[in-house]
């Protein structure tokens, strides 16, 4: 796999350049581009291609890499588990947990709606975003590489066991975290947006102290499904609650 100079590719795009150092990938610009090209810039820019196809591509050799990593990582595993483990490593959650992790969100590129509402750090747009980038790797530098890049994004989540935690059941993490700071149970309310084939569901979860001079915490997350939404508000709360 090609991990030095990410620059020959990047040319002068410092932003670029640090991505590529950050993920440890020398691809190409265009698929780069590509890569991060939301649907909304695409519309407000002509209907250029988007990230979605990538995204397609990136979400099998994704779930395939992480498959044969836990099928080799843990033999005493039964299916069951091992399923568990691998839907909490692929979900939207997770891929945008990683995604903050790397500042992924200050590089992709967004219409000014989305610019407006927070999409950066939106997880539905930064999982997909991704997933976009693992599918250029792909491309560009063949699936050994592509492998290579999902392992080395998973391992922190695999590593730390409250991380991983929040990424299987970030609903029970939050309920479990509220509970030993002194906060009732979350309460989540649900909003949805567009038309009825293609609807957004915004969640919203708020936390209010029992007793103590707590603060009360609330979060909002988004997604395609009530659960999706439910789940990124929880893991949005879990993060204040924990390192706030």
């Amino acid at each position: 796999m090609r991990v030095t100079s990410p620059q020959q590719r990047a040319g002068g795009d410092h932003g670029a350049s640090r991505l590529l150092s950050t993920l440890q990938i020398d691809l190409d610009r265009d698929l780069l581009d590509l890569a991060l090209t939301h649907r909304s810039y695409s519309y407000e820019h002509g209907g250029i291609p988007t990230n979605e196809r990538l995204e397609f591509l990136g979400d099998s050799i994704l779930g395939q890499a992480v498959t044969v990593m836990l099928y080799t990582s843990y033999p005493d595993l039964d299916e069951g588990e091992l399923a568990k483990r691998r839907a909490s490593l692929v979900s939207t959650v997770a891929l945008a947990d990683i995604g903050r992790t790397i500042g992924l969100g200050e590089h992709i590129k967004l219409g000014k709606g989305e610019e407006l509402t927070g999409g950066r750090d939106k997880s539905s747009i930064l999982a997909d975003a991704m997933e976009a980038l693992i599918g250029a790797t792909y491309l560009d530098l063949g699936p050994d590489a592509a492998t290579a890049l999902v392992l080395r994004l998973v391992d922190p989540l695999v590593r730390d066991p409250r991380r991983f935690g929040i990424s299987m059941d970030p609903k029970t993490a939050l309920q479990e975290a509220a509970a030993e700071r002194g906060y009732g149970a979350p309460v989540y309310d649900i909003e949805s947006t567009g038309p009825d084939h293609q609807k957004t569901f915004i969640a919203t979860v708020t936390l209010s102290p029992t007793a103590g001079s707590a603060e009360p915490v609330a979060e909002t997350g988004e997604g395609s499904s009530k659960k999706q939404a439910e789940m990124n508000a929880a893991a949005a709360a879990f993060t204040t609650l924990t390192e706030g």
